[in-house]
């Protein structure tokens, strides 16, 4: 079975489609220097402005930085908004050839001016369309069933703003019904795609309220008490009466998000805390990230554990964020491996639970041929060197399992002083790196009884040793591998950038008389 790690590595090889409003969203800040003369208000000098995609524009940005390719179709006017719309999306590596251009049609432009980081006023241009003429609806049709085949899922980013129009939606109708694939649906309006076999909608609360329309919900709720929470589950279970939809997905800002199924499932998954939320933009970065986990094969509650993995880091942001599919694949690493804490140890169900499934995991790519390669270290500051050292190890073999040194086995090597990044973090870390498959933490000095467990076929070091003097070497030959010795790159150690660091503070009593000190690692 994947895990959220390799779900999130498997984006890269996706193509999405999004169909939706386009915008551009501009912010202009500055410093409040005085009051104008003019009036009560203050003079603001400038002193940036930064232009981003925004609506269903910025569902595609956040698609595209997740490494998926995507094909974004939508309608902008001939305006300078439109140029400029075209141009940051260029610049996301999106390719601007399905936005359809309509003369009558001014772009979609929200103008955000902040003062010393607050909020002063929000300015929107553009138009809502009210009807399509009938070249920008054919020409949209075509591009529409022109990419669609293409395409591993389809997101639609509803604003309301006009380009979802009936005709559009009956064709995508169509299109789903003779064949289906994974599509999310995103609407302000989401009655309009009440026949929809989607695999999920997405409401916020206030979407889910309006499409209901339910005297019961007429009075805002709470989610403090279980009244407020049994408002949502009866909203969440009407929804799937109105809708056609196998999942309704209720985003609820700090709250997580509500999960109900057609077959009964109801879950509730809490949000990541964040000190300082910045809510623009998340519902979209929410979205890609879920379309993409479904289209990797995610199962409907990991996909969206997954896709608030990604809205977490969004809502930490200023302006409209995007994620990028490293950030991602880190938040992730966190949540799968930063539960582990010591193996082996009598006491820690959970660590042997992790190392039973990579055990069943290996097992299986051995069976299918695969050769396993297995190196181990504190891996403290990651840097350069162990990137070169990593990608060097997975080139021996198919699958690269990385064992890290525990903190208490980690001091034991390097001392009192060491480490300086937890063992969360280093799992996490390496964990997110892409020529790692697997990553396991040991609590003892030498990794002899981890790989005794996983029978690697070669076992990887870095340094300068000779292969009889490393003290694990009699259990890799027990266990039918190999080693290799790799020669360390350059000068590069975390030993030696801690003494750097240690040196420019001031503090020259920094050292590292390990015997590990002159490795890699």
């Amino acid at each position: 079975m994947a895990t959220a790690i390799e779900f999130v590595q498997h984006f890269r090889q996706l193509r999405a489609l999004v169909i939706g409003d386009a915008m551009l969203d501009t912010y202009m800040e500055g410093t409040a220097t005085r009051l104008c003369s003019e009036g009560p208000i203050a003079v603001v000098h400038k002193t940036t402005e930064h232009r981003v995609p925004g609506g269903a524009a910025n569902t595609a940005a956040n698609i595209r930085a997740l490494e998926a390719d995507v094909m974004f179709l939508s309608v902008v006017g001939t305006d300078h908004v439109g140029g400029l719309l075209r141009t940051v999306l260029r610049e996301r590596g999106i390719n601007d050839c399905w936005l359809v251009q309509d003369e009558r049609i001014q772009t979609q432009h929200k103008v955000r001016i902040l003062a010393d980081g607050q909020y002063v006023v929000r300015f929107d241009e553009g138009n809502a369309i009210e009807m399509l003429n009938a070249e920008t609806q054919q020409h949209l049709l075509h591009s529409l069933e022109t990419v669609y085949p293409l395409c591993d899922v389809v997101v639609i980013s509803d604003y309301c703003y006009g380009v979802m129009s009936d005709a559009l939606i009956a064709r995508l109708y169509e299109l789903h019904e003779r064949s289906p694939k994974p599509l999310l649906i995103d609407s302000k309006a989401l009655q309009r795609f009440w026949q929809f076999k989607a695999s999920v909608v997405t409401p916020n609360y206030h979407e889910a309220r309006l499409l209901l329309a339910d005297a019961a919900l007429r009075e805002e709720i709470t989610l403090q008490t279980a009244a407020g929470w049994e408002t949502m589950r009866y909203m969440a279970y009407t929804m799937l009466e109105h809708l056609e939809t196998q999942y309704v997905a209720i985003t609820l800002a700090e709250h997580g998000v509500l999960l109900a199924g057609r077959q009964g499932q109801m879950i509730h998954m809490p949000a990541h805390p964040v000190v300082r939320a910045y809510d623009i933009g998340a519902g979209d970065t929410f979205a890609a990230a879920l379309a993409l986990s479904l289209a990797a094969g995610a199962a409907m509650p990991e996909a969206v554990q997954i896709a608030l993995d990604a809205a977490s880091i969004a809502v930490s942001r200023r302006w409209t964020a995007v994620v990028q599919q490293q950030e991602l694949l880190q938040r992730v690493s966190v949540r799968v491996y930063g539960q582990q804490r010591t193996y082996p140890s009598s006491d820690d169900e959970q660590s042997r639970l992790a190392l039973a499934r990579l055990v069943q995991v290996l097992e299986h790519e051995r069976s299918e041929g695969r050769r396993i390669v297995f190196t181990n270290g504190v891996f403290d500051i990651l840097h350069a060197g162990h990137i070169q050292f990593l990608r060097q190890a997975k080139a021996l073999g198919d699958v690269l399992v990385v064992g890290i040194n525990s903190d208490s086995s980690t001091r034991a090597l390097k001392g009192p002083g060491r480490p300086l990044t937890s063992a969360r973090d280093r799992l996490a870390l390496v964990a997110a790196l892409d020529m790692v498959d697997h990553v396991i933490l040991f609590d003892e000095e030498t990794p002899a009884e981890l790989i005794r467990v996983l029978r690697p076929d070669v076992h990887v070091k870095g340094g300068d040793y000779a292969k009889e003097s490393l003290p694990e070497a009699e259990m890799v030959y027990a266990c039918g591998g190999r080693i290799v010795i790799l020669p360390l790159v350059g000068s590069m150690s975390t030993s030696a950038i801690i003494d750097r660091i240690a040196r420019v503070a001031g503090n020259t009593t920094h050292g590292d008389n390990s015997p590990e000190g002159k490795q890699l690692v």
